[in-house]
């Protein structure tokens, strides 16, 4: 999408440090962080959120998961929390999926 920011890190249009890339995934690290460890995943594929991941993106929601891991495990990260919001209401600001990887403080429940 044209004017999606996530779309234009994904394409290489937009420029930030990526810290992950794969085929279908990248990573990078949060502008406005909110652990000592804050970064977002991100599929290539535009989807506006989680709600709009159809049957056929089953294979996508996994590498997602996947790369949180392979990410985690690349920065030592033992303990992680990994959090997508899906819609405004639930404090999500840039209309792609996106997953927070947060780790490097203690994570409090309920989360907010």
């Amino acid at each position: 999408m044209a004017d999606c920011i996530f779309c234009g890190i994904a394409s290489g249009e937009i420029e930030t440090r990526i810290i992950f890339e794969n085929d279908d995934i990248v990573a990078f690290k949060d502008l406005n962080p909110q652990a000592p460890t804050h970064i977002l995943i991100i599929p290539k594929k535009h989807l506006t959120s989680l709600s709009d991941a159809k049957a056929q993106d089953l294979e996508l929601l996994g590498k997602l998961q996947l790369a949180a891991v392979e990410i985690a495990n690349k920065f030592g990260l033992k303990d992680f929390r990994l959090v997508t919001n899906n819609g405004k209401g639930a404090g999500q600001s840039v209309g792609h999926l996106h997953f927070h990887l947060l780790a490097g403080r203690r994570m409090l429940w309920p989360p907010g």
